[in-house]
């Protein structure tokens, strides 16, 4: 079947805590240019609900996500999602395990510091009414739609600043790890592909990023300009362009990615809480960073934990 992927990431501007970039998968019954999981799934999902709307809320995460009411508005669309995989994950151990790819995994697995490796915590942090879960499976089959996979890239600081030195540019160390993950869930070759994923650092070139992740293949440049990049790979076609998440696919891979790192940042804050009493928790955003890296410094020191593994440098 026609595939339709949407790509998104979170966590790009803090100092602490991972970036993480998501991706979701769909079988299509028609050309995947022109399908529209809003309209397909309208009973179930809705970027714009209304009052006492039942229906999911699915987009921009920045338009979900409210810190004060806590994860509810993103935990419940992102769990749901998942059921209608057929996954039902029990805690934070589970859903990275679920999630987050393979290869992201090896990379991580040496350097993971101890506030992912010694500690979890249930899921769903709140509860949630999923019973639209099951009339969402109905549309699938009623309409030929099919949620293939909802896949996450976790990168850590060891690997953001490895990648930071190499590279030297962080608008390539995003494209970079976008590309490797979408190359995990994606075969340029295998059916008709569209996918979609917001501009990296307002960058309108992406031929050369991709040629490293595609073994040779050709890549044809359809368009290049500041509203979208667009380009041919076999039998897809990828579009980059500024607020992806107006396409549903991209919508519920930024809310997955915010989702992830939310929780991290969850993990990581009872971690240091654990140590210092009265430890007030950061999201990781720059100013209240370097306040949270002064509050830690003398228990940094005393548990060994490097700087390169606590602190992204850009």
């Amino acid at each position: 079947m026609p595939k339709l992927i949407g790509m998104d990431e979170a966590g790009l501007g803090p100092n602490l805590g991972p970036f993480v970039v998501a991706v979701t998968v769909w079988d299509v019954p028609t050309t995947p240019r022109t399908f529209d999981l809003w309209d397909a799934f309208s009973e179930v999902f809705t970027n714009e609900p209304g009052t006492n709307d039942a229906r999911l809320h699915i987009a921009d995460s920045k338009q979900v996500f409210q810190p004060h009411k806590g994860l509810h508005g993103l935990e419940r669309p992102v769990l749901a999602a998942l059921r209608l995989l057929g996954h039902t994950p029990r805690t934070f151990r589970e859903l990275h395990e679920l999630l987050v790819t393979a290869n992201a995994l090896k990379a991580e697995s040496d350097e993971a510091e101890s506030w992912y490796r010694d500690h979890d915590f249930e899921l769903p942090t709140a509860d949630h009414d999923f019973s639209m879960v099951e009339h969402w499976q109905r549309c699938c089959h009623d309409r030929d739609v099919r949620l293939v996979a909802v896949k996450v890239a976790l990168v850590e600081a060891p690997r953001f600043n490895r990648l930071l030195r190499e590279y030297d540019n962080k608008s390539l160390v995003v494209s970079r790890i976008a590309f490797e993950l979408l190359r995990s869930v994606w075969d340029p070759d295998e059916t008709e592909t569209f996918i979609v994923g917001d501009k990296h650092g307002g960058r309108n070139r992406y031929d050369q990023l991709l040629a490293e992740v595609l073994d040779g293949e050709m890549i044809f440049r359809l368009e290049e300009s500041a509203e979208r990049s667009e380009y041919r790979v076999g039998k897809t076609v990828l579009r980059f362009q500024p607020r992806a998440e107006v396409h549903a696919p991209v919508a519920l891979a930024s809310m997955t990615a915010k989702y992830v790192r939310e929780l991290a940042m969850t993990q990581f804050n009872r971690f240091w809480a654990r140590h210092i009493d009265d430890l007030r928790p950061t999201q990781g955003y720059p100013l209240d960073a370097r306040r949270f890296r002064d509050e830690i410094a003398e228990v940094q020191q005393r548990l060994g934990i490097l700087d390169d593994h606590l602190w992204r440098n850009r």
